[in-house]
């Protein structure tokens, strides 16, 4: 709870009842319509005080079951209310006074003890207005502001009120009423504009300008492909936002996740009361490949897949040729062969689904070790033969080199063999995983138990410098 608001409303409730005490005895010795409509005004005041102080206690309140945007509207309500007094004493004042003018009914006594009460009045108005106007703009606060708003409007209207008692001593009591209907028309015309924006917050008006200057801080946030809906609710201090934007269908949820930080992040730049909801709409884009598509398919069913390979098979009736897919699918060890293929069924189908139930889908099922390997290394005499097959395979089918940093671990699967190798950098990625897999086909064909090996690749010759740099 805002103890600052609370405090500041208090003070307000004390520095009202003195006005109103001291405007009301003022207007009975002196009979000033003018000092009765400024002591009617501020007696409003007083009330819209007390209730800005139970409504700034009600609105500090936390969101609860009930309630689930808080209590942050109770201040509007308040503030329309206020508005509502202020412009039926207004009315009240308007009619005496062209009463008054109308049937010449002028008997006012202008003392000095009266322009003192009025004198003091507008330096306490002066003091108040500035206190809550300050307040009221710290914690977004439209009780305190409409509270602000009356003390403001007290003192302009004491003002008009004193010119009409200096009239009125010096022989011009027709001034009285007239000072009377100016009070009253500024009051209503400050009540038109404190009951319009009071009254738009209800209604949940989205502030001017807001989703503009939203929109400005967010439309060049990395990951988003465009803003869909932004939509903004004032309640009480807080600015309830929803943002709904669209994503690529292919990121992450890690990336998701970063890219709603960072939206949050800047609206609260922006708008610091903000609460901030937003909402990822993944979309599909046309830069899309086949693989690309393939692989959400999969990541949205929860499967796990590599080695995709995507290919057009031409036929005498169909020129553009017939798309077929193939790829590996990875399921627990442990799956049962029946459970693993109604999976992969599942995933051709959907995959089907999307590039028409003509695709050729072919899916090899592989075994997922999700527990890890329990290994150990070999022997020196072992690992000394692996590291002297490995070179020779090198050897013999070439496009590889200077193995070097070879380590063999005995697993539950077999033999785990890792090494390095040199390759010529000017060989594209595509070229160099064909010789790495003739050497495994080499190596496995000589020694049946070995089970996986790895090659890293490193370039050798032009551009291997800035290859090594970059790792």
């Amino acid at each position: 709870m805002n103890c600052k608001k609370q405090k500041v409303a208090l003070t307000s409730i004390f520095a009202s009842v003195v006005i109103t005490a001291s405007k009301f005895v003022a207007a009975l010795f002196t009979g000033s319509l003018g000092l009765l409509s400024e002591a009617l005004h501020s007696f409003l005041d007083l009330v819209a005080t007390v209730m800005t102080y139970l409504a700034v206690r009600v609105s500090d309140k936390p969101a609860d079951a009930d309630h689930h945007y808080g209590h942050g509207k109770v201040e509007s309500v308040t503030a329309l209310g206020e508005a509502g007094l202020l412009v039926i004493a207004s009315f009240w004042v308007i009619y005496e006074a062209l009463r008054r003018l109308i049937t010449g009914e002028t008997e006012v006594e202008a003392s000095w003890a009266a322009i003192a009460v009025i004198v003091a009045t507008i330096a306490i108005d002066y003091w108040r207005a500035r206190a809550l106007a300050k307040v009221a703009k710290e914690t977004k606060s439209h009780a305190l502001e409409a509270d602000a708003l009356h003390f403001a409007s007290d003192m302009w209207t004491s003002f008009v009120v004193l010119a009409g008692l200096c009239f009125v001593s010096v022989g011009y009591p027709v001034f009285d009423a007239i000072a009377a209907l100016l009070v009253s028309v500024f009051i209503c015309r400050v009540a038109w504009k404190l009951g319009k924006k009071t009254f738009d917050d209800l209604i949940d008006k989205a502030p001017e300008g807001v989703a503009e200057k939203i929109q400005d801080a967010i439309k060049d946030l990395h990951g988003i492909i465009r803003t869909e809906r932004i939509r903004v609710r004032p309640s009480g201090s807080a600015v309830f936002v929803d943002i709904y934007v669209d994503i690529h269908r292919g990121l992450s949820f890690g990336q998701t996740e970063e890219i709603k930080h960072h939206i949050v992040s800047a609206v609260k730049a922006n708008i610091s009361e903000a609460e901030v909801t937003v909402s990822l709409e993944p979309v599909a884009v046309d830069k899309e490949t086949v693989q690309d598509k393939v692989s959400i398919i999969a990541a949205n069913l929860g499967a796990k897949i590599h080695h995709i390979v995507v290919h057009f098979v031409n036929s005498e009736d169909n020129n553009k040729g017939r798309l077929a897919i193939s790829m590996d699918l990875e399921v627990s060890e442990n799956m049962l062969l029946g459970e693993a293929h109604s999976i992969a069924s599942s995933l051709e189908q959907n995959i089907r689904d999307e590039f028409g139930q003509d695709t050729e889908i072919e899916t090899q099922i592989e075994p997922f070790y999700s527990g890890g390997l329990h290994g150990k290394a070999v022997s020196v005499r072992e690992q000394g033969n692996v590291e002297a097959l490995l070179k020779e395979a090198a050897v013999a089918l070439g496009g590889l080199s200077n193995v070097h940093n070879v380590r063999v671990r005995q697993s539950d699967r077999g033999l785990i063999v890792i090494c390095h190798a040199r390759t010529d950098a000017a060989k594209t990625v595509s070229d160099v995983y064909t010789i790495v897999k003739a050497l495994e086909c080499y190596i496995q064909n000589k020694r049946t138990d070995i089970w996986r090996i790895v090659v890293h690749s490193e370039p050798f010759g032009e551009g291997k410098r800035s290859a090594e740099n970059n790792n």
